[in-house]
């Protein structure tokens, strides 16, 4: 565990805080370097970043906010903002409502999902060193990748029982880290080019996440609430559904079908 990365000075930068930021930076700047290079710049798309940011700030908070008002002795806003936890499922969500709201609001018709997939999987690639380093590694394991901590970082780690010297660790998200790495050259370097039907990329994202993250919810360590589920699992049984249903319906009305090519007269 790992609460501050390094010090200038006085001041101390936490370092789930840098990688977050790191993480958003890149991202923005990817975003804009493909709207310019797709021709769809447009003043607009700076506020549908900045609305898709505030709402995924608050959706990443309104997700955990039963569990600060849960263990708060006199639960408040300002506590809330500042002690609440954080759900990257909730900041993802509050992302995509916050960039269609806004993108209503401020009257920017264009598809921007080609634009957000490949800059939100270089986000979140880079984002989840914060959590390897200063969140809870994962349930127990026998793989010889699994990570032994000692006695002095374990003692951090809170709610854990099994986490005891000398006992390998699944490292969680390090796999996050590895699919969100690939994602993003699947996204950036073999979808991007071939990917003929506008704005889907962003979808099938979403889809590929909600899958591998349900599996890997597995070995994270969470707290099973119902069924051998833990409320992430819970939470995309739905969404899953939907977006596979949102696929399933576009391919029966034929929207995937390459289109056609009509073929020269012989004679």
């Amino acid at each position: 565990m790992l609460p501050y990365l390094f010090q200038i000075g006085d001041l101390r930068v936490p370092t789930h805080g840098f990688f977050v930021l790191a993480g958003v930076i890149a991202a923005t700047l990817l975003f804009f370097y493909e709207a310019q290079r797709r021709n769809m710049l447009d003043e607009r798309l700076f506020g549908v970043i900045v609305g898709t940011l505030f709402c995924g700030a608050i959706g990443a908070r309104l997700a955990t906010l039963w569990i600060y008002i849960d263990g708060a002795n006199a639960p408040s806003l300002v506590g809330a903002l500042i002690d609440g936890g954080k759900s990257i499922l909730g900041g993802l969500s509050g992302a995509y409502i916050g960039a269609l709201l806004f993108k209503r609001v401020l009257g920017y018709q264009e598809k921007t999902g080609d634009l957000f997939a490949p800059a939100v999987a270089l986000g979140m690639a880079i984002g989840r060193w914060g959590c390897f380093l200063t969140e809870q590694i994962g349930t127990p394991t026998a793989l010889p990748w699994g990570i032994r901590l000692d006695a002095a970082l374990l003692a951090q780690i809170p709610n854990c029982p099994y986490c005891v010297p000398g006992v390998r660790l699944h490292p969680s998200f390090i796999y996050e880290i590895f699919f969100h790495s690939l994602m993003f050259v699947v996204l950036w370097w073999y979808l991007r080019p071939r990917l003929y039907i506008k704005g889907e990329m962003l979808k099938i994202y979403l889809l590929a996440y909600a899958l591998f993250r349900f599996g890997v919810e597995y070995v994270r360590g969470n707290t099973v609430v119902w069924e051998g589920m833990t409320r992430s699992q819970l939470f995309l049984l739905p969404t899953t559904a939907l977006l596979i249903c949102y696929f399933v319906r576009r391919w029966r009305r034929g929207v995937y079908r390459l289109p056609s090519l009509e073929l020269p007269d012989a004679r």
